[in-house]
This record gives C-alpha cells, structure tokens and sequence, in this order.
C-alpha cells in the first residue's frame, strides 16, 4: 500500500471521485495535447519563520514561480512538464519544471534540486540534487488528502505538506544543520494534473 493511499485509510481523509467517461489507465505524455497542470505549495509563515532563524533560505528557481503573502505565506507554484499518472488509482508519476534551492547561511553550504517528480505510487515528491542522477525522496503530501477527478483533470489538495525523513537527513548533512526533522511540516499542498492525450 503506497503511502497516500495508507494515509488516506489511516485518518479517514475524503477521497472524492468524480467519475467521467475518461477510462482509469494511466496516460503516457506522448500525445498530441502534452500533460498540463501545476502544483502549488503554500508554505506555512511559522515554517518560513522558524527556517530564516537558523539561517535556511529556500529559493525557487525557474521556471518556477513564487508569490508572497503576509498572512498566506510563500507560494510557490510548479508547472507539470510530464508524466503518466493515475492519481486516484495511487499509480504513476507527475514531473515539475523548476527547481529549489536551499541555502545555509550560517555554515554557506548550499544544495539545488531540480528535475521535481511526484511518485504517486510510492506518494512522496523526490527531487535530484546538482551532480547526482539518483533522486531523494524530499517532501510528503500528509494530513487529509481529497482526490478529486473533473474530466481528464485530477486534482489532490493536501492539508498538510511534510519533509520525508530521507529529505530531512539529506538536507541536515548538505546544508550542515540540524534544523529538519522527518515529518516537518511546511505548508500544504494543492496539485492539479492532466495527463497528455
């Protein structure tokens, strides 16, 4: 059982399917019209806050798009570049344009992800660090998780938005800190995907 889908009967979370005509497989991004959709992260301000006291800044970088709100605060906004995925169906993957980089201040040390994916089936955001071809495992859509189909979209909205234990032990060695922890909360999570057809 993936981790969403445990989550999901763990704490009872709504999982609303809207069915249509469109079939449950899986689309693979090789057609005419090319997989579309965004994810956006809103990042809590305790998080935003708590972070800049022990020196961690995190930029988004392009073709990623960020947005700041005093009471809201960051929103980070991914677009969907590819993938195959069946969210509903806790299969497949959905990959993201833009990158994050994150920077300690305190020790100068530095890390920048790129090449974004959602593993639906495994049900964790894994990124790929600058010089290296294996991803890590970096962030949990958690808390209640609504899925939600409308036509060809799938949508799954997440009130809470974890670090993964391997992120955080990944981040605390690169950056030279102690400040991550597995399960941190960062925000929430609201993702939308359609699938090339």
């Amino acid at each position: 059982m993936s981790r969403i889908s445990a989550r999901l009967a763990a704490t009872g979370a709504a999982v609303v399917l809207s069915l249509t005509a469109v079939s449950g497989a899986a689309v693979a991004d090789t057609a005419a019209t090319p997989a579309a959709g965004q994810a956006v992260i809103t990042t809590d301000v305790n998080f935003l806050t708590n972070a800049a006291l022990n020196g961690i800044v995190i930029i988004p970088l392009q073709p990623a798009n960020p947005a700041y709100d005093q009471t809201a605060g960051l929103t980070v906004t991914l677009p969907v570049t590819g993938g195959a995925a069946n969210i509903p169906s806790f299969y497949g993957d959905v990959q993201f344009g833009g990158g994050l980089l994150f920077l300690n201040l305190k020790t100068g040390k530095s890390v920048i992800f790129k090449q974004l994916d959602f593993s639906v089936d495994n049900g964790y955001f894994t990124a790929v660090p600058n010089g290296s071809t294996t991803p890590v495992p970096l962030l949990d859509p958690s808390g209640d998780n609504v899925i939600t189909r409308s036509g060809l979209t799938q949508n799954l909205n997440s009130s809470s938005f974890e670090v993964d234990a391997a992120g955080a032990q990944y981040l605390d060695t690169k950056l030279g800190t102690g400040y991550f922890t597995a399960g941190q909360k960062i925000g929430k999570l609201a993702l939308s995907y359609t699938p090339a057809h």
